[in-house]
């Protein structure tokens, strides 16, 4: 048979290739499979183009689908040359104009016969009831009633194909490529196939089909064969079209742009179901994720809570005080053998610096306690009458001893919480006497539970005694271990500490004290804390991160063994970004659900470790931060499978097994 052109058909092609090549490269190495190919194909025809394995034939209905791009000669679609049309472009058009049917069928398996004649829809304006009206009519008319919810695997080959091409009128239809749409199937469900094929050419559609087989081709009105990349034979199209074309009369709603929201709803929905069929690897890929997170806030927790712990302890001593200690910044040597302090120097500073509560000194020692036959061992604090309301520590029981006490040399004590309970168990203490060492003191009051120090030391386990008392009676000298400067305007902190420091200059002629702001301690061990608890979150956060590299593995894995899935969508419409979208949000889902269950473990592994005496402090911070970064892995690590899966060839994904 040879070519036949009419000569006199003055009518605008649907499809019309002028010159057609195609050319495929492997290195320095170029195979042309198809060599100037012309062919017009008008509205409403049925063609058939055959040839025989490795013709071209394929390589041709891939370039009239918009699959693939000519490498030269010029293709136009309706008039208007599609040549210089993007990844996206081409995508809008095999939307808008084409439906594939296939030989293998390729439905998605894990969804209904109905969602998969639904899924073209989804890259249009059809809202969901929509959608699911227009493709129950589909199947019903295509007599699949009974079958909308069963998955392909459910199905005959003729069933399969018969939903293929209800997928392919989902969009309109308006032009029908058939690749060997009986090759997979029995005579029977064939002769059904091509059956349903006419009456679609009978209803307008236009119809090109590929095939080998000429008994098949017979069915069309027009034959076209090609040989070795070239048209060897056309009947030609009759001059007068046997039918008219396809008329689209809902054009918007099937042509229009879907809603990002409907986008993401889909993109969603197609994640989650992704992730339900392959249940173990899902979770697998959540266990890296989950870690990540619940290591995080529980490092993060534990770190916080030691941090609080600390600077309540130091708060709880004063954050309003200012401690001088013997011995100036360069001195060698331990404090108890530096003698610049003496009380003269407290008398001073009471009398000379303004905005303070009180000055205070203090003389300590190790003593050994007694009463009846009970010894115990505890710190003995010589101090001043005033000791309460510098150190804001409130007695519990009795008083404090008094200014008269202290000026006339009294033996009296006050007891901490500790050495009540290791001398008196639950006995009274109040007027009851102790000796220390060898001195007998009345006891006159008892001292609130204070708890730990931030060095550990149990503050309780303490006797306060008369400054004077104690230098003359019990320790036997004067110079001071420390004089502790209660502040009362803490705004004036620094300018106080500037005061106390030059009275004392003026009054030792050199530096030979130090003075310690415990506002500024509390804020140097903060940052200190803080540094550890960061130090302690980066480590849980490697986890994280390895959780992230796990997402990415697992989704590239994904997107390899969903290609020809990928290549579908690409036939039916899908835009590079719609399969971004579908690959980021299933990242995204895996990410954040793994986020979410991390969060609870995190809470609850912290509350765990909180029952065995360990210092906890919740924040939101570390949750935000936590379930941030477990967000931004997935995004990140999310981003690169995305991209490579948007980016595939849609010919060379439909064709991988």
């Amino acid at each position: 048979m040879t070519a036949a052109q009419p000569a006199s058909d003055t009518r605008t092609p649907l499809l019309d290739l002028r010159g057609v090549t195609k050319s495929y490269r492997n290195g320095e190495l170029e195979t042309r499979v198809l060599h100037g190919i012309d062919l017009q194909v008008y509205p409403g025809e049925f063609v058939a183009i055959m040839g025989a394995s490795g013709s071209g034939k394929s390589t041709l209905m891939n370039i009239i689908g918009c699959l693939d791009k000519p490498t030269g000669g010029e293709y136009c679609f309706n008039g208007q040359s599609v040549s210089e049309l993007d990844r996206d472009g081409l995508a809008q058009l095999r939307r808008e104009a084409f439906g594939f049917v296939f030989q293998s069928y390729n439905l998605l398996p894990g969804v209904t016969a109905r969602e998969n004649v639904e899924m073209p829809a989804t890259y249009s304006a059809f809202s969901a009831r929509e959608r699911r009206t227009r493709a129950e009519s589909l199947l019903t008319t295509l007599g699949l009633q009974d079958r909308m919810s069963h998955k392909p695997n459910q199905l005959s080959g003729g069933q399969q194909q018969r939903v293929s091409i209800a997928r392919a009128l989902m969009n309109g239809g308006q032009i029908i490529l058939a690749d060997e749409p009986t090759g997979a199937l029995d005579s029977h469900s064939g002769a059904e196939v091509m059956k349903l094929l006419k009456q679609l050419s009978a209803d307008g559609h236009t119809i090109v089909l590929i095939t080998h087989d000429p008994e098949v081709a017979a069915h069309a009105d027009r034959l076209i064969e090609v040989s070795d990349g070239k048209v060897v034979g056309d009947s030609g199209p009759q001059t007068t079209p046997p039918r008219a074309a396809k008329n689209l009369a809902d054009a918007q709603a099937l042509h229009g742009e879907p809603p990002f929201r409907n986008e993401i709803f889909e993109g969603t929905k197609t994640a989650f179901r992704s992730l339900s069929s392959n249940i173990f690897r899902t979770v697998l890929t959540l266990l890296g994720i989950v870690i990540g997170v619940a290591s995080v806030i529980t490092m993060l927790a534990i770190g916080d809570g030691a941090r609080q712990e600390v600077v309540d302890r130091i708060s709880a001593m004063g954050s309003n005080l200012l401690l001088v200690r013997p011995g100036g910044p360069g001195q060698r040597g331990g404090r108890w053998n530096v003698t610049t302090l003496v009380p003269e120097d407290v008398d001073a500073i009471n009398t000379s610096v303004p905005n303070l509560i009180a000055a205070i000194p203090e003389l300590t020692g190790g003593n050994t306690l007694r009463y009846g036959n009970l010894d115990h061992r505890a710190e003995v604090n010589a101090t001043s009458f005033q000791f309460p309301q510098a150190r804001q520590w409130p007695i519990a029981r009795g008083t404090f001893f008094s200014e008269e006490d202290q000026v006339n040399y009294s033996s009296v004590a006050v007891l901490g919480q500790t050495v009540v309970d290791s001398l008196f168990g639950r006995e009274d203490p109040l007027g009851e006497y102790i000796m220390v060492d060898s001195i007998l003191f009345q006891v006159v009051g008892v001292m609130s539970a204070r708890g730990a120090s931030p060095m550990g030391q149990d503050q309780d386990d303490v006797v306060f005694v008369p400054y004077t008392t104690g230098s003359l009676r019990i320790f036997g000298q004067r110079h001071l271990r420390n004089v502790t400067v209660a502040v009362d305007d803490t705004r004036l902190m620094d300018a106080t500490q500037d005061a106390v420091h030059q009275v004392l200059l003026d009054r030792h002629g050199i530096e030979d004290f130090q003075i310690r702001n415990m506002a500024s301690l509390i804020d140097t061990i903060s940052e200190t804390q803080d540094t550890l608890t960061w130090l302690l979150g980066s480590i849980a956060a490697i986890s994280l991160l390895v959780g992230g590299i796990g997402v990415m593995n697992i989704m590239l894995v994904s997107v390899t063994e969903r290609t020809r899935e990928i290549g579908v969508r690409m036939a039916t419409g899908a835009r590079t970004r719609h399969i971004l979208q579908q690959f980021l949000i299933e990242a995204l889902v895996v990410s954040s659900l793994g986020g979410v269950i991390g969060v609870a473990i995190g809470l609850g592994a912290a509350a765990v470790v909180g029952t065995f005496g360990t210092p906890i402090f919740y924040s939101l911070m570390p949750v935000l931060l936590a379930f941030g970064c477990a967000f931004a892995a997935g995004l990140v690590f999310g981003y690169l499978p995305a991209r490579k899966a948007a980016r595939l060839d849609p010919v060379a994904a439909l064709a991988t097994e």
